[in-house]
């Protein structure tokens, strides 16, 4: 009997206890779900969808919705130009197309003059186009110039026209591929010196940015390009030119072209006055290399870009968010675009790219960049021979700032990064959340290049500014020539917004100091 009654006090002890663990697992319970809130409004799971709105603008039936070109109208209405020939017009505010002109050669870019008045670069020639009876039809096509070589190789590709403060034009004309041949006749001088290689340059200029005068003049502006996918012009009015990785390009690239330049490709050098009459993928790379000006900006591939394609200013005065009087760059493989953060270091331009817009509904291949009066963006897309989409989208800012990276800038121990909200100080200092690694890409006739002498580079100091929003790095060592790629941590701002992007790539071709000198690039 004792046996029975210890052992029924004991069972009645341990359900007190039961019953008082599970009281206070509900109490726990109650605490955790009355937390959840403040947590979720101090540490919001905001995405860009937040921030940025995509719209999918409507085709005509029948189209193929391979966008070559883009502008917009002081009006709001879009122009664009199809790889198929047409060039249409299209009103916002009825969501309605018109037919403008047809029966052009594979239209890649397209400058409206005004509403009755277009200038298409096509594949044989830059054409205006005019509406002379103002029914809205181009009834009049004018031969602006096609000064300029055609083998008949499928990868003659032109690109433009964009145009500077003074009047002048500028276009860029692609290299031929040695996937095929060229035609029996050609248009223009035939130089056999420059049929080697990968890619070529049988014809005059292949491989070349041209100057445009408003004279009608056609000039050789800049050589070395292999396929310079569109052009633009930052806010100082410096002409920037994007090319695709392949032979002699290890990587994707932004150049910033200057007149008499050379920026890599050799097989353009044939049509260089002066030049020896030598094929010039005979010369030594290093002899090549030292004739060179490197590009501003690569872009890594896989990690930013594999086909970039047009640079376009952020001039909307903040209508597109907090990047105004920075560049964009379209890219096709990928569903977003890129930003890009330029200085100029001891006279040359250098800066960060960064991917942008991921995860809004952007498809691939975005091939061409308008910005309307409103602020909002223009995106055209192609997979006309690449990877890529067909269509049109419209990018809205919905007016709220998110945590982004604004800025990058060289100091002479590291890098100043700027966003556009201040962060929490806490997080801000930690080391752990800036994790950099450098390595370059080699200058060779292949294609593409591996990631060469890739190594970690440890931060050392981490200091926020006073306003929060800016954080001064010290790293362990800066060495120019190379490309400074930075995964961010999980930054928050101290309203708790999370950082939407967190990859950054400085190219790194000179140094400061504090002496504010600068040593120049040079890859081992």
């Amino acid at each position: 009997m004792m046996m029975r009654k210890n052992c029924s006090t004991q069972m009645a002890r341990m359900g007190a206890e039961l019953i008082r663990m599970y009281q206070y697992a509900l109490v726990l319970a109650g605490l955790t779900a009355l937390a959840q809130p403040a947590e979720a409004a101090l540490f919001p799971a905001d995405t860009i969808t937040d921030y940025y709105e995509v719209e999918n603008i409507a085709l005509p039936k029948g189209l193929t919705a391979e966008v070559g070109g883009l502008d917009v109208l002081p009006d709001g209405r879009l122009v664009a130009c199809f790889h198929r020939g047409e060039v249409m017009i299209y009103q916002p505010k009825t969501k309605t197309w018109k037919l403008f002109a047809e029966g052009l050669h594979d239209p890649l870019g397209i400058l409206a003059i005004s509403p009755r008045e277009m200038l298409v670069m096509q594949r044989p020639e830059l054409t205006r186009l005019r509406d002379t009876d103002g029914d809205g039809v181009a009834d009049e096509y004018q031969t602006v110039t096609d000064d300029f070589g055609l083998s008949g190789n499928y990868h003659e590709f032109a690109f433009g026209p964009v145009r500077d403060k003074k009047g002048n034009l500028f276009i860029a004309l692609n290299l031929a591929s040695n996937g095929a041949g060229i035609f029996p006749e050609v248009r223009g001088q035939l130089d056999t010196l420059g049929r080697p290689g990968r890619m070529y340059a049988t014809v005059p200029y292949r491989g070349w940015v041209l100057q445009l005068s408003p004279e009608g003049k056609l000039i050789p502006y800049a050589s070395g390009f292999r396929s310079p996918n569109s052009l633009g012009f930052d806010a100082a009015g410096n002409l920037l030119v994007a090319d695709n990785q392949g032979d002699w390009l290890g990587t994707s690239k932004l150049y910033h072209v200057q007149k008499g330049k050379f920026y890599g490709h050799p097989s353009s050098l044939v049509w260089k006055d002066g030049f020896p009459d030598i094929n010039p993928l005979t010369l030594p790379v290093a002899r090549l290399d030292s004739l060179r000006t490197v590009e501003s900006v690569a872009f890594p591939h896989s990690r930013i870009a594999n086909s970039p394609t047009q640079p376009i200013l952020d001039a909307t005065g903040g209508k597109f968010g907090p990047f105004a009087g920075k560049m964009l760059v379209g890219e096709m493989d990928s569903p977003y675009l890129i930003r890009l953060m330029l200085e100029m270091v001891d006279g040359q331009m250098q800066g960060a790219c960064a991917p942008f817009l991921t995860g809004t509904g952007l498809q691939r291949g975005n091939n061409r960049l308008a910005f309307a009066p409103d602020g909002s963006l223009y995106v055209g897309q192609t997979d006309h021979g690449w990877v890529g989409n067909r269509g049109i989208q419209r990018i809205r800012w919905k007016g709220k700032v998110p945590l982004e990276l604004a800025d990058m800038k060289l100091t002479a121990t590291g890098f100043d990064l700027t966003f556009t909200r201040p962060l929490d100080p806490a997080q801000a200092r930690e080391l752990s959340q800036y994790a950099f690694q450098r390595y370059y890409y080699e200058y060779h006739q292949a294609y593409g290049s591996k990631q060469f002498d890739k190594q970690a580079v440890p931060v050392q100091e981490a200091r926020l500014s006073a306003d929060g929003r800016t954080v001064s790095l010290r790293l362990a060592e800066l060495k120019p020539g190379y490309i400074y790629e930075l995964e961010l941590g999980r930054l928050r701002s101290t309203t708790g917004q999370q950082l939407q992007n967190r990859l950054a790539c400085y190219t790194l071709n000179r140094l400061k100091t504090d002496k504010s000198t600068a040593a120049r690039a040079s890859n081992p």
